[in-house]
């Protein structure tokens, strides 16, 4: 009996492709995230470095009270041992900060491995490494674990003073914005190819 008459075709044993369904829909997928999420951990990587980087250099430079004009009247560079949040806010309760720090820091790990979207992924990326930097201040910079002084250095005209994880984080907060605006969807889904009529 020949294999066709089995019920066999030469299609059982054919390669999934984008015309064959779900199995190969999360295949691609699945290889896409890998991709997405690396570059969501690379970004996050080089905003960390980057961020503690400017501080170590701050806390050496900017000792005693020195200022350095940037670009006046609208940037200065001067140290600022933060314990609070954005302006100072909560300087009694640091450790609520750290608590937020680290609840960010899990939830944005845990999202980030869902996505297949490079727009989110360097997205998220940035405003990860932004939260990992400012938990680090937190756990290990004076005056003690989980109370630790945010380093803040960047005066923007005396109306706050912050720093380069700031800055990923506003930026990434913005993107985010205009990623859910623009409709932007977190997982790209492959185009199935449509077979052509014969």
């Amino acid at each position: 009996m020949s294999e066709r008459a089995r019920g066999r075709t030469d299609d059982d044993d054919a390669v999934p492709t984008a015309t064959s369904g779900e199995p190969y829909r999360q295949g691609v997928n699945t290889g896409q995230q890998a991709v997405r999420y690396g570059r969501f951990l690379i970004v996050a990587a080089l905003v960390l470095v980057v961020d503690q980087a400017s501080k170590f250099w701050a806390v050496r430079a900017l000792a005693d009270g020195r200022e350095l004009t940037v670009l006046p009247p609208l940037i200065d560079f001067r140290l600022v041992y933060n314990s609070g949040a954005a302006f100072s806010i909560g300087k009694s309760v640091t450790w609520v900060f750290t608590l937020a720090a680290a609840a960010a820091v899990v939830g944005i790990l845990y999202y980030g491995r869902r996505v297949t979207s490079t727009a989110w992924a360097l997205t998220l990326g940035a405003v990860l490494g932004g939260a990992v930097s400012h938990l680090g201040d937190r756990l290990f910079r004076e005056p003690g674990f989980a109370r630790g002084h945010v380093v803040d250095f960047i005066d923007y005209n005396g109306l706050f003073v912050g720093n380069v994880a700031d800055i990923a984080l506003v930026l990434g907060a913005v993107a985010l914005a205009v990623l859910s605006w623009r409709g932007v969807p977190v997982r790209d889904v492959p185009e199935r190819d449509v077979p052509s009529p014969t």
